[in-house]
Parts: structure tokens; C-alpha cells; sequence
């Protein structure tokens, strides 16, 4: 029962030690201890901080990532879309180009052709008219060597021309 009922020197000296050791804790122990704790409020305050401060950072940059990509989109729809008008243009010529070559071509093909078909001509003629020449030659040497058939072939020849 001695320990539920102390007796007074017990409780003087339980005090007395317990006074020093309070103070002894509260000069050497508590400051350090609460300078500790505030310290580490104050880290984990700053580390809240900044954390909140990388969030709003992210937003901010999804935001412009997300702007960057529109803009990015609707600029290479549009370099698209001058290809597609500039290929279309460059078809377009091309075929326009190949059309007036082909007409020149043609042109000059059938100025050719004429030019071709008039030598072919000249040089017919030529010969018809060197065959023409030796024909009539042959006949007349063959109509003068006879002198009766001579003189019938002026005579025929007189008949034909009229005198004024």
C-alpha cells in the first residue's frame, strides 16, 4: 500500500526533480524541439506552396500545349490545303503546256505533210511531163520520118486553127 500512499519526502523530491527536469527540458530540449517542428511547418508550408505552384504551372502549360497543338493543326491544314491548289495549278499548266505542244506539233506535222505532198506532186509532174516529152518525141520522129504523114499532120493541125 506504500505506493498508493506516498510519503511526504517521496513527493517533495518527486516534485523537485520534476521542477529541474521541466526546467531543464524547457532551457535545453523544448526550443530546439519547437524550432524543429516549426521549421518542418514551415517546409512542409513552402513544399504545399509549392507544389500548388507546379499544378497551376501544368494547367497553365497544358493549356498552351493544347493551344500550340490547334495552332499547329490548323497551320498544317493550311500548308495542306496551298499544296493541294498548288499541285492542282501545276497539273493544270502541265496539261495546258502538253496541249499547245501537241497542237504545235500537230501543226507542224501537217504543215510537213503539205509540204511533203507538193514536193511529191512537183516531182510527179516532173516526171509526167519528161515521159510527156519523150512520148511525143518518139511519135513525132515516128509521124516524120514518113514525109506523107508529115504533111497530113500539118494539114490536120491547119484545120484545127481558125484564122481571124
Amino acid at each position: 500500500m506504500d505506493l498508493f500512499n506516498p510519503s511526504i519526502g517521496l513527493v517533495v523530491w518527486s516534485t523537485i526533480v520534476f521542477l529541474l527536469l521541466f526546467f531543464v527540458l524547457s532551457k535545453f530540449a523544448w526550443k530546439p524541439v519547437l524550432a524543429a517542428i516549426k521549421e518542418r511547418e514551415h517546409s512542409i508550408d513552402d513544399a504545399l506552396n509549392k507544389a500548388e505552384l507546379a499544378r497551376d504551372a501544368m494547367v497553365r502549360l497544358t493549356a498552351t500545349n493544347a493551344q500550340l497543338m490547334q495552332d499547329t493543326r490548323a497551320e498544317r491544314d493550311q500548308i495542306l490545303k496551298e499544296a493541294k491548289a498548288l499541285k492542282d495549278n501545276i497539273v493544270n499548266e502541265a496539261k495546258q503546256q502538253a496541249h499547245t505542244e501537241g497542237a504545235k506539233l500537230i501543226e507542224k506535222a501537217k504543215i510537213e505533210i503539205e509540204n511533203q505532198k507538193k514536193a511529191a506532186l512537183a516531182e510527179l509532174k516532173n516526171q509526167v511531163s519528161t515521159l510527156s516529152i519523150e512520148i511525143a518525141e518518139r511519135v513525132l520522129r515516128s509521124q516524120l520520118d514518113d514525109k506523107a504523114k508529115q504533111q497530113d499532120l500539118v494539114n490536120s493541125l491547119l484545120k484545127d486553127v481558125e484564122l481571124n
